[in-house]
C-alpha cells in the first residue's frame, strides 16, 4: 500500500486525522484543501478514459479534480500506482441491524462502499404501533421511515444510508398479514403512506413477491403503489413473483407494473435459479432490451456468486405462513397442513435438491453447533428423516426461518450478467466483521465487489475497470436519482475511494466466509476518511442520502 506524507496523528471524534506539518496552501479549486490525492489514474464514474492526475476535498466536498497539480492539503496521500474512483453504491444491503451493533460497516468499507441502499419489500418504517413493538415489550423509537434512518444515522455510522419504502411493510401496516388483496381504504392509505415516504426521501417502493405476505398482492395493488411513486419520479424496484419457473411471467408483470404506472424500474438480485431454468436467462436479457427500445426504463442489479442466501422459506410456500410467524408456526404442527406441506416440499427439492442447500444461520445455539454448515440432506440423515420432514422440524425447533445459501446458479449466467451495461452490483447481505461474527454466512457480505475489480474485471477481463467503476458509481446513481454523488466532479460529495486494481481481490469462501477482501487502500465517506492504508479509521461520518421527493431544505 502506498504511504500518505502526513507527519503525525491528532484525534478527531472516533476517528483519526493525519495532519501534515505544512500549512494549507492555494492553488487550482481555490483556497487550502483538507485532502489532496496526488498521481492516482483517476476514474470519474462516467465509464471514460482514466487519466492521472490529481483529486482534491474541502470539508465534504470535492474541491479539484483535473490534471496533475502542486496542491497543498492537511492530508496529502501519494496514489502512484493506484485506482482513484467515486465510493462505490451497493444496490441492496441488508445492514440496518448489523450497523445498530457495529455502525463501522468494515466488510463493505474495506471494499470501497460508501452508500448502502436499504429496503428490500421491507423497509424501517412507517410502522404502527404493532409493528414498533419488540419481543421484549420495548418500542422502535421511530415511526417513520425517514425517522428510522435519522435515528440510525445519528448511531454513528461510516457508510451514507438511503432506502427503498418497502411496499411489504406498507402492506403489514395496513392489512397485516392476511392472504387477500387490500380494500379500497386501504389501498388509498397504503399510497398515501409510500407519498409520505417519498417526501421524507425513500429513493422509490421495493417489492419482494416471493415472500409473505407480499405475495398476496394482486399486481393491480402494486400498479397503484407503483404510481403514487412514480409521482414522485421514484423507482420501482422489485424481487420478482418468481425467479425459476415462472421467471418470464414475472418478467411480464414487471412490464405490466413498469408501462401501468409509468415508472422507471429495476429487477433485483437478477438470476435465473435451479438448474432446469438457467436457459431462461437469455430470453430474459432479449426481452428487457426490447422492453427498453420501446420506451420502457428497465435496469437490473446482481451479486457476483453463484448461490444465493434466504432462509429456508426459499422452498416454503407462502400458503403456510399466513398470519404471521406464530401462525405459520402452528400450522405446521398441525397434521393436516403438514401432510400438505410435505407434498409440497417434496415437489420444491424436486427442483432444488436438498444437498444445494447450505445452512447457515439458527437461533437456537444447541442446533447451530450441531448443523451449522450443513447441507439438508446431510442434517436429514443426522437425523433419520427424509429432507422435507427435516426441514419442517428444524425450523420449527428453531423458531425461526433458519438462514441458508442456496446453490442454484449458473457461472456462465453470472458472467453473461455482469457484460450487460444496464445492471449494477449489490451484496444482498449486512456488512459485517469478523471479529463480530457468529456462525456462518454467504460469502457475498465481504467480497460481492472486490470480484467486480478482481476477479471479473482484472482476472477475466469480463468489462474493462472504467465500465465497472462506473456500474458500482454514477449508473447506480442517476438510477436512485440521488445528487451529488456517483461521481467525482467540483463540487460533488467526497465519497472516493482508492485502490490497488492489481491486487484487490476477495478472500471469503463458503466454507470460510467471514475474511475481508484486500486491495482497498483508502476510503472517504463525505470527505471523512474511514479507511487509511487498508484499515479503518474508526470514523463514522454517514449521512443520510434522500432521493428526487424530498421535500427538506438543504441538499441529501
Amino acid at each position: 500500500m502506498k504511504k500518505n506524507s502526513a507527519k503525525f496523528l491528532l484525534p478527531l471524534g472516533l476517528g483519526l486525522l493525519a495532519v501534515s506539518c505544512a500549512s494549507p496552501g492555494r492553488g487550482p479549486g481555490g483556497g487550502g484543501h483538507d485532502v489532496v490525492i496526488q498521481n492516482g489514474t483517476i476514474y470519474d464514474g462516467s465509464g471514460g478514459a482514466p487519466f492521472v492526475g490529481t483529486v482534491a476535498i474541502r470539508g465534504d466536498r470535492v474541491s479539484y479534480i483535473g490534471p496533475a497539480a502542486e496542491l497543498r492539503g492537511n492530508t496529502v496521500i501519494d496514489a502512484t500506482g493506484l485506482a482513484v474512483a467515486p465510493g462505490f453504491i451497493n444496490m441492496l444491503s441488508w445492514t440496518a441491524n448489523a450497523l445498530r451493533r457495529d455502525g463501522k460497516s468494515q466488510s463493505d468499507i474495506r471494499q470501497g462502499v460508501t452508500l448502502e441502499v436499504l429496503g428490500e419489500g421491507s423497509s424501517l418504517g412507517p410502522l404502527n404501533a404493532k409493528m414498533r413493538r419488540r419481543k421484549d415489550g420495548t418500542d422502535v423509537p421511530w415511526t417513520t421511515l425517514g425517522q428510522g434512518l435519522e435515528h440510525l444515522v445519528g448511531l454513528g455510522v461510516s457508510p451514507n444510508l438511503a432506502s427503498f419504502v418497502g411496499a411489504t411493510t406498507l402492506r403489514v401496516h395496513e392489512v397485516g398479514y392476511e392472504n387477500r388483496p387490500a380494500t379500497g381504504s386501504e389501498l388509498e392509505r397504503m399510497q398515501a403512506l409510500a407519498r409520505a415516504a417519498m417526501e421524507e426521501g425513500a429513493v422509490g417502493i421495493s417489492t419482494a413477491l416471493i415472500y409473505a405476505p407480499a405475495d398476496y398482492a394482486p399486481t393491480e395493488e402494486l400498479v397503484s403503489l407503483a404510481k403514487a411513486v412514480a409521482a414522485y419520479d421514484g423507482l420501482y424496484i422489485t424481487h420478482m413473483r418468481s425467479e425459476g419457473s415462472q421467471l418470464l411471467e414475472a418478467l411480464d408483470e414487471l412490464f405490466t407494473i413498469a408501462r401501468e404506472a409509468g415508472i422507471r424500474s429495476e429487477i433485483y438480485h437478477l438470476k435465473a435459479s435451479r438448474r432446469g431454468n438457467w436457459h431462461k436467462l437469455d430470453e430474459l436479457i432479449r426481452r428487457v432490451e426490447q422492453a427498453q427500445r420501446d420506451g420502457l426504463k428497465i435496469t437490473a442489479d446482481m451479486y457476483t456468486y453463484n448461490a444465493s442466501s434466504t432462509g429456508l422459506t426459499g422452498v416454503i410456500p407462502t400458503w403456510v405462513q399466513e398470519g404471521g410467524h406464530e401462525a405459520w408456526m402452528n400450522r405446521m404442527r398441525e397434521p393436516e397442513a403438514r401432510k400438505r406441506l410435505l407434498g409440497d416440499l417434496r415437489e420444491q427439492l424436486a427442483h432444488q435438491p436438498p444437498e444445494g442447500i447450505l445452512m447457515v444461520g439458527f437461533e437456537n445455539e444447541a442446533l447451530g453447533k450441531k448443523f451449522m454448515g450443513k447441507t439438508v440432506a446431510e442434517a436429514a440423515r443426522i437425523r433419520g428423516q427424509s429432507p422435507e420432514e427435516a426441514i419442517i422440524d428444524l425450523v420449527l425447533e428453531d423458531n425461526s426461518r433458519i438462514q441458508c445459501v442456496y446453490f442454484s446458479m449458473s457461472m456462465d449466467n453470472i458472467r453473461k450478467k455482469i457484460a450487460l451495461p444496464w445492471v449494477s452490483f449489490c451484496s444482498d447481505s449486512a456488512s459485517l466483521a469478523p471479529a463480530n461474527a457468529t456462525g456462518m454466512t454467504h460469502p457475498r457480505a465481504y467480497g460481492s465487489f472486490a470480484r467486480v475489480l478482481g476477479k471479473f474485471s482484472r482476472d477475466e477481463k469480463i468489462i474493462p475497470l472504467r465500465e465497472a467503476i462506473r456500474r458500482l458509481t454514477s449508473f447506480p446513481a442517476a438510477n436512485l436519482k440521488i445528487r451529488n454523488r456517483g461521481s467525482l466532479k467540483t463540487g460533488y460529495f467526497g465519497d472516493v475511494v482508492v485502490f490497488d486494481p492489481e491486487t484487490v481481490t476477495d478472500h471469503a469462501t463458503f466454507k470460510k466466509p467471514h475474511q475481508f477482501s484486500t486491495g482497498m487502500a483508502h476510503v472517504f465517506v463525505n470527505g471523512v476518511q474511514v479507511l487509511k492504508d487498508g484499515e479503518h479509521t474508526g470514523a463514522t461520518p454517514g449521512r443520510v442520502v434522500r432521493g428526487p421527493g424530498w421535500k427538506g431544505h438543504i441538499l441529501p
